[in-house]
């Protein structure tokens, strides 16, 4: 669904996300990164927990929410990738 633009350079990081690590454009988001790498949802509801994904990519709709390197509840489209980082969906409240 997803997919760069242009092909990828030297300049990219490695991430984990979900157990997988994967090659990433430095300077992108953790959201554009979950798109591209088809994880399919960032997260689930507290009360039906239903998926979510991210939606406006500037900070306001707060659907993005994941666990960054064991921190949940950050928002992934406002945070850049980098080397080593590890993004997990976010089940419920975090």
């Amino acid at each position: 669904m997803f997919k760069h633009l242009r092909e990828l350079n030297s300049n990219t990081v490695t991430v984990n996300i979900e157990g997988e690590d994967v090659q990433v454009p430095v300077g992108e988001t953790v959201a554009a990164a979950v798109l591209v790498h088809n994880l399919g949802y960032t997260r689930t509801t507290p009360i039906s927990g239903a998926p979510r994904a991210p939606l406006c990519m500037m900070g306001v709709c707060f659907e993005c929410l994941m666990e960054i390197d064991g921190l949940p509840n950050r928002q992934a489209c406002q945070v850049q990738v980098a080397e080593g980082m590890k993004i997990r969906r976010q089940q419920g409240v975090g």
